[in-house]
């Protein structure tokens, strides 16, 4: 019987974050963001160099979700300091990505990862977990409201060649 496990990331996990990430990215967004756009930040951000620097940055917390026996890579979280045009506090944290392979979606990964994501910070003394998300990605800004976040506000979110409208959001832990 297949079982997922959810783990902090170590320095190995580069490769596996990066398929997964660019996976779920053209899974994501296909027929909604363009497919040049997509191609472009698939081989940028999330490139297996762009999380070798990632994992190697103290400030930021990943997590991978994966699937055994196997351990084959089927989401992951991504936390860190805040970075987003609204006003943050010292005791914010910013949910980056929450990525989760659609054919898991419905079997409770998500709100695994989400509570993952809460409790890790709160145990860093967080009060307040911040996320951008795409506007016009339905099925996460169902997730997040049921999770308990609102909207705080807005940004454009350079993808590729265009820019893409995301709505901040905001939940107090």
């Amino acid at each position: 019987m297949s079982e997922i496990t959810i783990r902090p990331c170590t320095s190995d996990d580069a490769g596996r974050l990066s398929v997964v990430a660019a996976a779920t990215f053209v899974e994501t967004y296909a027929g909604i963001v363009d497919g040049a756009d997509i191609v472009f930040h698939c081989r940028t951000t999330h490139a297996p160099e762009a999380y070798d620097r990632l994992l190697a940055d103290p400030a930021r917390r990943l997590f991978l979700a994966t699937l055994d026996p196997g351990e084959a890579p089927v989401g992951f979280l991504l936390m860190g300091p805040p970075d987003l045009p609204v006003e943050t506090r010292p005791d914010d944290m910013e949910l980056t990505r929450i990525y989760a392979l659609h054919r898991f979606h419905g079997q409770g990964l998500g709100p695994r990862l989400m509570r993952t994501a809460i409790d890790t910070a709160r145990a860093a003394g967080k009060r307040r977990l911040l996320l951008a998300v795409y506007s016009r990605n339905d099925r996460a800004n169902a997730f997040y409201r049921k999770s308990g976040f609102r909207k705080v506000g807005e940004r454009l979110f350079h993808v590729g060649a265009n820019d893409y409208q995301d709505w901040v959001l905001a939940l107090d832990l």
